[in-house]
């Protein structure tokens, strides 16, 4: 019987390819003895075969890197007055109080951010986490009085940290919040009434520079109370929206100055 002959076919870059197999033939062999040296029964566990199929198997570009996994964005909100039981806040004549009227709105807001994934820490008036607290941003939720002032007694407030590392990032989440919570409230906002209890709020003294934050009145417990009594989902969705368009980086534009 005639021994058949075999012929290595031949390229112009021969030199090359033939450097490349034996790189690949000398990583396999050190891969194999590696791990063939330092086995135990677990190794052997499962699809061996598979997983060395897996390494010789060329990779698409980039390395067939895993995505890196993100942590998730801590978020805080303040329910004003909650927990601070000589202070509920604003009182009405039938009873309605702030303290429940913002834990009310800090809670769906809470609900809806957890549902897309955010950890939220929901905080009492003077919490002891605020103490140097550290996240994406805080906010903290109030309503405004519920005495008949006059017919112009309507709308909301908002007013930055004024003791932020970054007066920028205070300033775009301020924006935000303004910027999303009118369109989904319809309530005007209150530009000329930012008040020192608000841009010196506490809690901004108390957590991390680092840590952007907000402070907004939703709106009047009297001529705004539809809003903010009967239809809190729409407040919340408002400041939810505001939040996501702060820790997603959407566009917006900065509040007009009065």
């Amino acid at each position: 019987m005639t021994t058949p002959s075999f012929r290595i076919p031949t390229r112009s870059n021969s030199g090359t390819s033939t450097g490349r197999i034996l790189q690949t033939a000398f990583s396999v062999a050190f891969l194999l003895a590696t791990l063939f040296t330092g086995s135990s029964p677990k190794m052997f566990s499962g699809d061996f075969g598979g997983m060395i199929s897996g390494i010789l198997t060329p990779q698409p570009d980039g390395g067939g890197l895993v995505p890196t996994i993100q942590k998730p964005v801590r978020i805080g909100v303040v329910s004003g007055h909650w927990g601070n039981g000589n202070d509920p806040g604003a009182v009405c004549p039938d009873g309605t109080n702030e303290h429940d009227v913002n834990l009310a709105i800090a809670s769906l807001v809470r609900q809806k951010l957890e549902a897309q994934g955010y950890t939220i820490d929901l905080l009492q008036e003077f919490d002891p986490r605020l103490e140097d607290y550290q996240a994406a941003l805080l906010l903290s939720i109030h309503n405004d009085t519920c005495d008949v002032i006059d017919t112009q007694a309507t709308g909301f407030k908002v007013a930055a940290s004024s003791y932020s590392r970054d007066n920028n990032l205070t300033d775009r989440l301020s924006a935000c919040l303004y910027d999303r919570y009118r369109s989904a409230t319809g309530l005007p906002y209150r530009s000329g009434n930012i008040t020192l209890n608000m841009t010196d709020y506490h809690a901004f003294r108390a957590i991390s520079p680092s840590t952007p934050a907000a402070i907004i009145e939703t709106g009047f417990l009297y001529l705004d109370r539809n809003v903010l009594v009967d239809h809190p989902d729409v407040v919340a969705d408002g400041l939810v929206a505001g939040v996501l368009c702060f820790v997603r980086s959407e566009s917006v534009q900065t509040i007009p100055t009065p």
